[in-house]
């Protein structure tokens, strides 16, 4: 039989070449050592399994990227594995040899069901869970199933679940993953057990990145992992991604990831330039710092980001300040940088300097010009930058160091309080009230609080002679008060009262008196000389509160 008969004289065919995996897909964890910042979690897990005090139902919620999905599929993988002899049982270090473990980690297996809710939301979804759940597992010790998103279930869906979620058949466990735990309804919160997955420390992704990149044979810079650690936010699965396009962005001439495109790739501004721009505004040198500004603009930075990279900064020196830990990433000179500027700046100006920028962030967010708007806010920074805080101000003030700006009006002195006129002792007969005041006083030491409160809000004093009484109404008052009022007070003093409401009248009543003589006394403090020159040096400032000194001021 000839060669050509066999084939062997025709030429290999190319092994077909396996299709990449972006590294997010490729290092999911496959044990629970593997899953990093959840410790908590496994502990808890771990006792479980051991004690044989498994849940039916697992709530697992956190932020995208912690590891939600992964952490379900370990689960099934921990209450299933029969380990590498077939003898095994439930245990919170899988195997992941045996049939099950690899079944699932490819999954595969049929009798772990993983269903998106959000394209399977409906009640009939549901109740074909329900029905499959009759039945016991074909192959694994439990039938599992792993909802993603659950908070995505209609009302009716969750309706449906909640009897067999509560009372499931002992082969059946579910397991829920959902970003917006708050979207689930109280009465399926209850019958799960739930674990909240934390976001991931910048510290602990930088690590798992740095063995990711050796596996993948890839220098990286230290300082260019922290970056995308940061930038990952807590989410294991968006730095990988963000590492992937590192990766990809670092070319082929072998030169590694370099701290510097990264900063260039993810649009962030160099922290060197950044340290010059902070210490510029802390100098209050108005020129350099646009300058600084728009030679970061030009090289393509966000001044959304400048923002935030001088919120970063400030958020540094406050820590260096008090002696915390230092952030992550952080080179020699930013770290000395930060300490010198700890030890210059006040804590006073330290706040200061947030919330000017944090207002400014927040204008540039929503302004038209986005540069311009930066600079103005630069600018702001600046001017309150060379402005002592009120405390400082203050105590310049009162020792004569500064004088009080031009057009703030001297300290007035608080109206004295006009005394009422002394009550009228008659040679016979009890001492008789003689103007509203001391009427609303009597009414209360006689335990008529109501007609008291109506004397304070209401009545308008026309006449107040010895037992007659003329008065208006601010507001109509009850048809019975005025027998209500005289029948009172003849119960009190002995002594027939003549009452009288008339019309027209216009002095105002007790309560408009003591809101006039709030609003005077606060009128004298604004123009007293420290708060006066606090209010115009800090024109966005309010009083909220004052206290009576006296005839000192």
């Amino acid at each position: 039989m000839s060669d050509s008969l066999l084939g062997l004289d025709e030429p290999p065919q190319p092994v077909k070449a396996e299709a990449y995996r972006v590294l997010a897909r490729k290092y999911r964890p496959q044990t629970f050592s593997a899953l990093i910042g959840q410790d908590a979690m496994v502990t808890t897990l771990g006792n479980a399994i051991r004690r044989d005090r498994l849940a039916h139902a697992f709530l697992l919620t956190g932020v995208r990227g912690v590891g939600k999905t992964s952490t379900a599929r370990l689960i099934a993988k921990a209450l299933n594995c029969i380990g590498p002899d077939g003898q095994g049982g439930p245990t919170i270090d899988p195997c992941g040899v045996c049939e099950p473990c690899r079944a699932i980690a490819e999954g595969r297996h049929i009798d772990v069901i993983e269903m998106d809710a959000a394209s399977h939301t409906g009640v009939d979804d549901v109740r074909e869970i329900i029905e499959a759940s009759r039945y016991a597992a074909v192959s694994a010790r439990y039938k599992i199933y792993i909802i993603d998103e659950v908070h995505m279930l209609s009302k009716n869906a969750f309706n449906a679940l909640l009897k067999t979620l509560e009372e499931p058949p002992g082969h059946v466990k579910f397991l829920f993953a959902t970003t917006e735990v708050n979207k689930v309804p109280v009465t399926v919160l209850s019958r799960c057990q739930r674990f909240d997955l934390r976001r991931i420390p910048a510290e602990l992704l930088a690590e798992h990145f740095a063995k990711v990149c050796a596996a993948e044979q890839v220098e990286a810079e230290p300082e260019a992992l922290a970056l995308v650690a940061r930038a990952a936010e807590g989410s294991a699965r968006d730095g990988l991604s963000i590492l992937d396009q590192a990766i990809a962005h670092a070319g082929l001439e072998g030169e590694g990831v370099k701290a510097e495109a990264v900063r260039q790739m993810l649009g962030l501004s160099d922290r060197g330039a950044n340290r010059a721009l902070f210490g510029t505004l802390v100098e209050g040198q108005a020129q350099q710092a646009l300058a600084g500004l728009r030679a970061q603009y030009d090289l393509g930075v966000d001044p959304l980001a400048v923002l935030r990279a001088l919120l970063e900064t400030v958020h540094g020196v406050t820590l260096v300040k008090l002696g915390t830990h230092r952030l992550s990433g952080q080179s020699t000179e930013e770290r000395e940088a930060m300490e010198g500027w700890a030890s210059r700046l006040s804590f006073p100006a330290l706040h200061r300097l947030w919330q000017l920028l944090l207002r400014g962030h927040d204008e540039v967010a929503k302004a038209a010009l986005p540069i311009e708007a930066t600079e103005m806010a630069l600018l702001r920074v600046i001017h309150a930058a060379q402005l002592p805080d009120p405390g400082e101000l203050a105590k310049q003030i009162l020792s004569g160091s500064i004088a009080v700006p031009s057009g703030v009006p001297s300290a007035a002195a608080p109206a004295a309080p006009t005394a009422p006129a002394p009550a009228t002792v008659q040679e016979t007969g009890p001492v008789l009230p003689t103007n509203l005041s001391e009427l609303a006083e009597h009414l209360e030491e006689h335990r008529r609080l109501q007609l008291a409160m109506f004397v304070r809000d209401y009545m308008r004093p026309v006449r107040f002679e010895g037992s007659e009484i003329d008065f208006g109404a601010a507001r109509p008052l009850p048809q019975d008060f005025v027998r209500e009022l005289g029948g009172a007070l003849k119960d009190s003093t002995g002594v027939h009262w003549k009452i009288t409401l008339v019309d027209g009248a216009t002095a105002r009543t007790l309560r408009e008196e003591q809101a006039a003589a709030e609003a005077a006394e606060r009128e004298a403090v604004l123009a007293s000389p420290i708060v006066a020159a606090a209010m115009h040096a800090f024109p966005d400032a309010e009083l909220i509160g004052w206290t009576k000194t006296g005839s000192d001021g």
